[in-house]
């Protein structure tokens, strides 16, 4: 099986001091911690896990500056067998739509059997950029899967839904299916592994080489964009109920009522 695999590196903000950068538009970045999406881990462990059963290749894919490396050498040291870079300031800040359609140009004439990446990024949270790739290649897909199997040449998917509901689905291939947090364990990464891959060569292509003008990506192509990040404003504070149930109810009814939830 020929598998792409479309990663991203994103910033660690569980325990990270977050500050709005100065003209109010982004994060300030520059002392936070970068690593591999965590849906994208999942994705990328799956890939390895089916090209270890059927054989093939993984080839992995990013869009970003030259820190971005960094997420394809950990694919590579995964078992990722290829890794394309898409690097050009030109880029930065295209929306879903754009990255897709950058992704779609880099891998024109490329026949993969399938094309796995993460449900969403943990910075963005936009779940778009897989579903319209798909739509771009024309190719069918699933989301939000828990398992994949490969049988006939044919994509079996267990997709999870709302409410702890879940639903399988048959896919032919070629196929686009974005991976759930969960659906494996993603094997360890070390630094000698990555070091062990160091050598590999890395494809880097900018805008000339995809055959993109910059009207087409970044922020003069997109549908969206982010005017002002601002902290909220900090309230008086939390107000503790205490007492017996009913004291507690009676007050929470009240409150309910004094800001307009009940008539």
């Amino acid at each position: 099986m020929e598998i792409l695999v479309l990663v991203k590196q994103v910033p660690e903000v569980a325990e990270a001091d977050l500050e709005i950068a100065g003209d109010a538009t982004d994060l300030e970045r520059e002392d936070l911690v970068l690593a591999i999406n965590e849906w994208d881990n999942y994705a990328v462990e799956e890939a390895v896990r089916l090209k270890e059963e059927h054989g093939g290749r993984v080839t992995a894919l990013t869009l970003g500056g030259e820190e971005d490396q960094d997420v394809l050498r950990r694919a590579l040291a995964m078992g990722a067998d290829e890794a394309i870079h898409l690097c050009d300031e030109a880029l930065t800040g295209s929306d879903p739509a754009g990255v897709a359609r950058v992704m779609a140009q880099a891998i024109r004439g490329r026949a993969f059997d399938l094309v796995l990446c993460g449900v969403q990024s943990s910075d963005l949270g936009q779940a778009q950029t897989g579903v319209l790739l798909a739509g771009l290649l024309n190719l069918p897909h699933a989301t939000m899967a828990v398992e994949l199997k490969v049988k006939d040449g044919r994509l079996m998917v267990l997709r999870e839904l709302e409410a702890n509901t879940q639903e399988r689905v048959e896919l032919p291939l070629p196929a686009l299916v974005s991976i759930q947090s969960g659906i494996n364990q993603p094997r360890y990464v070390s630094i000698m592994g990555i070091r062990k891959v160091r050598g590999l060569a890395i494809d880097q292509r900018g805008l000339d080489a995809l055959g993109l003008a910059e009207d087409q990506v970044g922020p003069a192509a997109s549908a969206m964009a982010s005017r002002r990040l601002a902290l909220p404003q900090a309230g008086a504070g939390a107000e503790m109920l205490t007492g017996g149930l009913e004291a507690v109810c009676a007050r929470a009814a009240a409150i309910i009522r004094e800001k307009g939830g009940l008539s």
